[in-house]
């Protein structure tokens, strides 16, 4: 398609032609010059759009950088991930049930209380530790003394029945000892 923009052979044909066409012509001038103004506007226009596009093409190759370190990342903690649950698979899997029903019969109450217990543990153990273990260690020793001490409390006990007078004591006491017993009943 050719274009409305006279070239020289149409200057000389209008020459040619005549002072009307000469008039046509000078009028067309100024049709020319808008044209070539908006074609500088848009020649303008579209090297912005060059500009952007250049832009937002570097910003995308930035982001496609990116995006493919994390998939990389993530390709191998999915190999870390899959490699751990291959191995606890069979575990976890024997375990099933036994977690279901640890899920099922478990109360938030007893959740919260293991969670103060888990939060006493420190402090039992320094306890364990300090008071309770030394006391375990000495429980060797502690045995033949009480050993001892019971023997002669059967041999005190054999000379205290062998007193005139004890014996009736000795039967009060029991007697007192069961109506205790029968009014601790009672009450109970």
């Amino acid at each position: 398609m050719r274009l409305p923009v006279p070239g020289p052979r149409d200057v000389l044909g209008a020459l040619e032609k005549g002072a009307d066409q000469l008039d046509a012509l000078f009028g067309a001038i100024p049709r020319v010059l808008a044209l070539v103004d908006q074609a500088e506007v848009l020649l303008q226009r579209a090297a912005a759009a060059v500009d952007k596009v250049e832009m937002v093409s570097g910003r995308a190759a930035e982001v496609v950088t990116r995006t493919t370190g994390v998939v990389d990342a993530a390709e191998a903690q999915v190999g870390r991930l899959t490699a751990l649950l291959d191995a606890l698979e069979p575990s976890l899997t024997r375990l099933q049930p036994t977690l279901q029903a640890l899920a099922d019969t478990t109360h938030p109450d007893e959740v919260a209380a293991l969670v103060r217990l888990v939060d006493h543990l420190p402090e039992l153990t320094s306890r364990v530790e300090e008071e309770v273990l030394p006391i375990m260690a000495t429980l060797g020793t502690v045995a033949p003394d009480v050993h001892d001490l019971l023997t002669v409390s059967r041999e005190l006990n054999d000379m205290l029945a062998k007193l005139p007078g004890v014996g009736r004591i000795k039967r009060r006491i029991d007697e007192e000892q069961g109506e205790d017993r029968t009014t601790a009943t009672v009450r109970d």
